[in-house]
């Protein structure tokens, strides 16, 4: 079965169909033809009457969903797919968790349009071989020419920018620097891009000024993108991060999203009570939302600045100490006789998981109602973070079922409907009729998220079977069918800035 044959009509019987928009989930039956959503019975109906008319035509094939929910295609917002999408066209650790769609280029970190044989960090966290594409039109094509499971939809880095047009990166750009910026912007949006990310928390992107980054994101305003930002700080600074990234989106006119919202670090511990109130004040003026991740690590690359000696940090790759990996850096530090700060310069370049949130903050920004899902799994790492394999059936299992934070319908909706609205992302993220077949159909008794911080690869349980642009692509008695269904997912083109 290939993306252009997606076979033959599916009716899925009876499910709980939760259908994305937060509105109250109902049983009812959804019909699947071609890349299409045909028919979505209203509450108290069924899809008989063109399940006559296809019956009429020819065969039909039914699934009887009793017990189960049928929700559209999780969107991850926040990966580093990037290059994933193209070696590992698989993609079996997103659509594994129901995920059909991976928004890549986060962070200011995206293949294009740098190219190199050795990137730099943080470019790095994208692997090594893929940096050849020089435009977001050639990655574009790449992956639909790798035809990945997943959809692949990007934002294009700012922090790729200042690595290809910059000679040195510890100043602001000039306007020349600017403007080369901004054309690589344009040719990016023209190509479909959804807008502009940046990481000024990287020392990389960390002398930039916000009439640097304005001069890039207008363009992505101009064009109807967005701007998603890694604030310059996490921790004690945080609140001032926040007011310069809701500055830079403000002056631009673009819709911003706050990534993968938190206060790290211990003395940082509770200030969401701060920082969701700065959010909500300021989003009454302007577009806000964020991502989150349903865990207390984040990770990325190896940084002595964040070794403060009192939270866990694991090793989960070290270049010149590969023999390392899945171990803490102060079992490490003890074992060398060395202060923990010594041990992570020794094991550069590397990365790291950093256990720096509290469960509180986590659960308030979860809760929240601009916050959307989002892994920020690393591909690439040799010990990925749990998070890679596991983040969108934790959020059903642990926030929903068990912990009861969010409902099932709220649930779904940051994963689905509200990601896409929030990211320009047309015709997916809802179960409607006319939109793409994008569809999960999981157990609400026993979605749970398998990988660990131990034993990071494993599967998730409860996914039974997920259909991207129409195509049966992973079933839980086979795991992934072998179709590759995916493509290179454009701006929705009626948007505006």
């Amino acid at each position: 079965m290939t993306p252009q044959d997606p076979g033959r009509p599916t009716l899925l019987k009876g499910g709980t169909i939760v259908d994305g928009s937060d509105t109250p989930g109902w049983t009812g039956d959804l019909l699947l033809a071609g890349e299409r959503i045909v028919s979505v019975a209203a509450p108290g109906q069924t899809a008989t009457e063109m399940l006559s008319q296809l019956r009429a035509q020819g065969a039909v094939d039914e699934i009887d969903c009793s017990g189960l929910v049928i929700a559209p295609g999780f969107i991850d917002v926040h990966t580093h797919d990037d290059a994933a999408a193209i070696e590992k066209a698989d993609m079996l650790p997103k659509i594994s968790q129901g995920v059909t769609t991976v928004i890549v280029g986060n962070c200011g970190i995206s293949l294009a349009p740098m190219v190199t044989g050795a990137p730099p960090a943080p470019l790095s966290l994208l692997g090594r071989s893929q940096f050849r594409h020089a435009t977001m039109r050639a990655y574009a094509e790449a992956v639909d020419a790798a035809r990945p499971a997943v959809n692949v939809a990007a934002l294009l880095g700012h922090t790729a920018l200042r690595m290809r047009h910059m000679p040195v990166l510890d100043r602001a750009a000039n306007a020349s620097e600017r403007a080369a910026m901004a054309a690589d912007m344009q040719e990016a949006m023209d190509a479909g891009a959804l807008g502009l990310s940046s990481g000024v928390f990287y020392e990389e992107a960390f002398a930039a000024d916000v009439e640097e980054l304005v001069a890039v994101a207008s363009v992505a305003a101009r064009n109807g993108g967005v701007y998603a930002t890694h604030i310059r700080d996490e921790l004690a600074g945080i609140l001032p991060a926040l007011q310069e990234a809701a500055l830079t989106a403000r002056q631009s006119g673009l819709p911003l999203v706050i990534s993968h919202h938190k206060c790290a670090g211990p003395a940082n511990w509770g200030r969401t009570l701060e920082t969701l109130p700065l959010i909500e004040e300021l989003a009454r003026s302007q577009e806000i939302g964020m991502d989150v991740y349903p865990y207390t690590a984040g990770s990325t690359v190896l940084r002595e600045d964040l070794v403060d000696g009192i939270i866990d940090i694991l090793i989960t790759g070290s270049q010149p100490h590969p023999e390392v990996g899945g171990r803490y850096l102060a079992d490490i530090a003890a074992e060398w006789g060395v202060s923990q700060q010594e041990a992570a310069l020794r094991l550069k370049p590397g990365n790291a998981c950093y256990f720096q949130m509290r469960e509180d903050d986590v659960q308030r920004v979860m809760a929240h109602p601009l916050a959307m899902i989002g892994s920020d799994g690393l591909p690439h790492d040799e010990r990925p973070h749990p998070r890679l394999w596991g983040a969108f059936p934790r959020v059903l299992a642990n926030y929903w079922r068990e912990k009861g934070l969010l409902r099932l319908e709220q649930a779904v909706h940051k994963m689905t409907g509200l990601s896409a609205a929030r990211f320009r992302i047309g015709e997916r993220g809802l179960l409607k009729a006319g939109y793409m077949a994008d569809v999960v159909l999981f157990d609400p008794l026993r979605v749970k998220d398998g990988a660990t911080f131990e034993q990071p690869r494993e599967f998730s349980e409860g996914i039974e079977r997920v259909w991207v642009n129409g195509v049966l692509s992973y079933t839980a008695e086979g795991r992934a069918t072998g179709a590759r269904a995916g493509r290179f997912v454009k701006r929705a083109a009626n948007t505006t800035s």
